[in-house]
């Protein structure tokens, strides 16, 4: 299930506020206005614009959309629902054999769990298994990473630009040193393509790809929990045995909160076997 991840556009939206406070502070409107130079942002998006196309194909780029909207998205999988699943799995195949559970499949959503047990009804071996679910993860491993390499990519070439832009600006403010008084807006508009620039870097590209990263661990630690799910069903081991397995991978937190609620739960059986 996927939902939006409200972390993201709140942390952009905040350190823009930050930003905007900051100018406020001591320029009031006229600071803002300080801040604004259109030449400026020409260069850093144009530049930017630029060196992505040199770098990357151009299918690659058409990527760049879907590779955003990741950030601002997550795969809602919890790891105790995983391991429930599997329980129940194994429960049934030991019952009425691994071909039951075609049945158990149409109520699971992830095509990797769906791929892994279907693997399993078919007799394949526990190594093959493992051998194509592994090899599965790696081109998925594969593709999350060129993906996460364009926004890696952007976050190293803003700076850059706004250095560029700065170098630009500087040289004509030396061109026209016989106006003193031009001096100080000029510098302060060269500055302006390094703000601009850094601010994009630090605040959206790096961190952005820095998300993508970590939720390609997770997804990357949530197949590996699977494909230990589907070899434990496949072998027949005792449900409870592939539950304490599966266990091992929870954090503490995790499994403190599982164990409490099993305590409810048996505490609620007691009160209404009274």
């Amino acid at each position: 299930m996927r939902k939006r991840d409200i972390l993201t556009p709140i942390g952009i939206t905040l350190g823009f506020i930050m930003i905007m406070l900051a100018i406020l502070s001591k320029g009031g409107g006229e600071g803002i206005r300080s801040f604004l130079d259109v030449a400026s942002i020409f260069v850093v998006i144009g530049g930017l614009g630029a060196s992505m196309l040199i770098s990357f194909k151009m299918d690659q780029i058409k990527l760049t959309n879907s590779v955003i909207k990741e950030a601002f998205h997550q795969n809602e999988q919890r790891l105790p629902e995983l391991i429930h699943l599997f329980v129940r799995l194994s429960e049934r195949a030991r019952r009425e054999g691994l071909l039951a559970l075609e049945n158990e499949l149409e109520e699971v959503e992830d095509p990797f769990i769906k791929k892994g047990v279907l693997l399993a009804v078919d007799g394949i071996e526990p190594d093959i298994i493992t051998d194509i679910m592994n090899a599965e993860i790696t081109a998925m491993e594969e593709r999350h990473y060129k993906g996460r390499s364009i926004i890696e990519k952007a976050g190293e070439y803003a700076p850059a630009w706004g250095m560029i832009g700065t170098l630009v600006g500087l040289v004509l403010m030396l061109n026209s040193l016989q106006d003193p008084t031009t001096l100080g807006p000029n510098m302060a508009v060269a500055l302006l393509t390094t703000l601009y620039g850094t601010v994009l870097s630090n605040l959206i590209f790096i961190p952005m790809a820095g998300k993508l990263e970590s939720k390609t661990e997770e997804e990357l630690f949530i197949k590996q929990v699977i494909i230990e799910g589907v070899i434990g069903v496949q072998s027949g081991q005792n449900p409870r045995i592939l539950e304490e397995k599966l266990s091992a991978f929870l954090p503490t937190h995790g499994k403190v909160k599982e164990e409490a609620d099993e305590e409810a739960d048996f505490a609620g059986e007691k009160i209404h076997e009274a």
